[in-house]
């Protein structure tokens, strides 16, 4: 295993049905209350959302380390930063 950080969630946000930027921003704000170097699962619907969100959030400076499509949304794992 590569990293030293569990590969298992610590949380699950469902954001199908929201539209941007509401889901990133809903995003963003949940991460932020996380503990550094959480990961958090997120549903977002196919099209805008998995297209802009991914983006929007590497741009904040978060890591998504996977995006599973799994048929009708896709599940994306992205992980907080640890602090320096």
């Amino acid at each position: 295993m590569k990293t030293s950080h569990p590969s298992t969630p610590q949380a699950q946000l469902d954001l199908r049905g929201t539209p941007c930027p509401i889901n990133f921003v809903r995003t963003k704000l949940y991460l932020e209350k996380m503990q550094p170097g959480s990961l958090l699962e997120v549903w977002l619907d196919s099209g805008e959302p998995i297209e802009q969100v991914p983006d929007s959030l590497v741009m904040a400076g978060y890591h998504i380390e996977k995006i599973t499509d799994c048929l009708g949304y896709f599940s994306l794992l992205v992980r907080r930063p640890p602090t320096a």
